[in-house]
């Protein structure tokens, strides 16, 4: 007996793809191959499941990671560019501009520093917060206070 699938399974593995490999350089074929269907087709029926073109979402899924990683680290603008699977920094800044509404450095500027946010264990702030010599009548050089 046949089992039925919903026709927009196919659509679902690509948009895996491109929510797991980002950052590969991916394009609408390697997407439409996922889905086993021509990249005509495949562009269609991708716009008509979601509501946007395999392209926009995969440059939103890229400009989201690229946000997170200005909000959370210290790396540079270039570096996050080309991590995040995009190759053009200037390009990156338009569409970056467009979508967040400010460059990606006001970006960074208007959220706090990384170095900010990191969370140091209790273990090592109790040690580097120790006192150095300070114990009690053991200083002394006969051992009393």
């Amino acid at each position: 007996m046949a089992t039925y699938a919903h026709p927009d399974r196919h659509l679902l593995r690509a948009k895996d793809l491109a929510d797991a490999r980002y950052f590969d350089p991916l394009d609408v074929n390697d997407l439409a191959g996922a889905a086993g269907l021509s990249r005509a087709h495949f562009s269609r029926e991708f716009r008509r499941a979601f509501g946007e073109s395999p392209h926009a979402y995969l440059l939103t899924r890229r400009l989201e990671r690229a946000a997170a990683l200005l909000r959370g680290t210290d790396r540079s603008v270039a570096d996050i560019c080309f991590s995040v699977g995009l190759r053009s920094v200037g390009s990156f800044t338009t569409s970056f501009t467009r979508t967040f509404g400010a460059s990606p450095a006001a970006y960074r500027a208007a959220h706090p520093p990384a170095a900010s946010l990191a969370i140091v264990p209790t273990c090592v702030l109790r040690f580097y917060g120790r006192p150095e010599r300070r114990t009690f009548r053991e200083d002394s050089p006969g051992g009393r206070g």
